[in-house]
């Protein structure tokens, strides 16, 4: 069951808050650009609150099947974090009519793949079938939403399988491991940010079955959640399926999200580890931004671009700069935009011998300088949005691609446009937008400058 922890294509998009009321800047109308919506979804509401959204495609007898809560890791409870993925696992263990095992056996014999991921703003749980089965999977599912068994028989188990799943997936993993750290010491080690969306070790086994049996309570509701139809599959058949099967778990309270604030500063501008295992020096800096639902909202799609700019692959300001001239062996530039709360704006690179750290560190910097003071160019930004919008819409044909676009956007509390009229909004993004996103973030003082050594 793997852990979303960050949006590299428009496929892979996790991030996605509570349901609730829009913050003012995601009232977004459609863009100016005239163009047709990427998936054409029709989505209504159920009387328990359960948001239904279709996007109908018929070039195949499948359809992905797909239920978002408003609830990752950031909902962690403090002492608890790991709580939302630990509950993940559980929520595979037997519900009123689905004993322990027989979700994800059921799937396989009907010849579909299931599982689920857990974000820092959501846990997800899908089917991809053939669509005559898909009735099956929405009665199993709308099952375990009523209320999944929990089985104290299993819990211990599990969460051994949730400790062996944080040894291989970060323990064992030096950048996954230093990256961990680098969060903490950015954000604190408490922070909805600084926490592991797997959790720290000591607070995953001090989770008891009361604890998840409350979250579920607090956060699991029907109006809490997003459920995605992807694939063939009418109108008609879906609103028949989804009042038979969802409308009929009663609705219930939720605990509308609230996250701890965004520090002024960094709890640690400077991070250095030295790992046994690691052969290259690595640098990161992250500066605090703006995201799709936090602070200067505007500044989201044109940081999109900024990052493209300065470190989107080759012909990047970061590539030129250190790679060709041979400081780097590598370097890049991401921004996190879709979460609920702060982003991260982040750069990356691996240090070429015999480079000096110092070097390298000054050569980023001196390129943000430059940036901020001569800005970027037309050509640039033209550049990136057409590789950014390219590259992203190749991405757009597999079957989960939609309902992860559309369940990250929604369960963010984003109006569907933002997710239908994607390319045409990053379309509409001007030079200067990108230099005003530049100079409002790239000067942040929330930022932490972390560097893995070899031991």
């Amino acid at each position: 069951m793997p852990i979303l922890t960050r949006r590299t294509t428009i496929a892979a998009a996790l991030a996605m808050p509570a349901a609730g009321s829009l913050p003012a800047a995601a009232q977004a109308t459609p863009p100016a650009v005239t163009e047709r919506p990427l998936f054409g979804a029709k989505s209504w509401v159920l009387g328990n609150g359960l948001k239904v959204v279709l996007a109908e495609n018929h070039r195949a007898p499948v359809v992905a099947h797909y239920v978002f809560y408003g609830a990752g890791s950031g909902e962690d409870p403090a002492g608890l974090s790991g709580i939302a993925h630990f509950m993940e696992h559980m929520m595979f263990k037997g519900s009123g009519n689905v004993p322990s095992g027989d979700f994800s056996r059921l799937v396989a014999r009907e010849g579909g793949q299931d599982n689920a991921f857990t974000s820092r703003d959501a846990t997800a749980y899908f089917q991809h079938v053939e669509s005559s089965r898909l009735a099956l999977m929405m009665r199993m599912e709308a099952d375990r939403m009523a209320g999944p068994a929990f089985n104290p028989d299993e819990f211990e188990a599990e969460r051994n399988v949730v400790l062996e799943e944080r040894r291989q997936v970060i323990e064992s993993q030096p950048r996954s491991l230093f990256q961990e750290s680098f969060d903490a010491a950015m954000w604190g080690r408490q922070h909805w940010r600084g926490r592991p969306i797997i959790g720290w070790p000591e607070e995953i086994r001090a989770i008891s079955r009361q604890d998840m049996l409350d979250f579920f309570a607090a956060r699991y509701s029907p109006s809490n959640a997003t459920l995605i139809l992807a694939g063939d599959v009418t109108e008609a058949r879906a609103r028949e399926l989804a009042e038979a099967t969802y409308g009929l778990v009663p609705t219930r309270p939720f605990t509308p999200r609230a996250r701890n604030a965004t520090p002024a500063t960094a709890v640690e501008e400077r991070l250095e580890r030295r790992e046994a295992a690691t052969r290259e020096a690595v640098l990161v800096r992250a500066i605090a931004a703006p995201s799709m639902t936090w602070g200067e909202t505007h500044h989201a799609h044109p940081l999109e671009i900024l990052a493209h700019i300065l470190g989107g692959g080759t012909g990047s300001r970061l590539h030129r700069a250190l790679v060709e001239s041979g400081l780097a062996v590598n370097a890049s530039a991401g921004y996190d935009g879709e979460t609920a709360g702060a982003a991260n704006f982040t750069i990356y690179s691996t240090l070429r011998a015999p480079t000096t750290r110092e070097a390298l560190e000054v050569a980023v910097m001196a390129e943000i300088k430059k940036l901020l003071d001569d800005g970027v160019s037309e050509a640039e930004t033209a550049r990136a949005i057409r590789q950014q919008t390219a590259g992203a819409l190749l991405a757009l044909d597999g079957i989960g691609a939609a309902p992860r676009m559309l369940g990250g956007t929604l369960s963010l509390g984003l109006p569907i446009e933002e997710a239908e009229y994607w390319p045409a909004r990053l379309r509409a993004v001007t030079q200067a937008q990108v230099n005003a996103a530049a100079r409002a973030v790239l000067a942040n003082p929330l930022a932490t400058t972390g560097w893995l050594l070899p031991a």
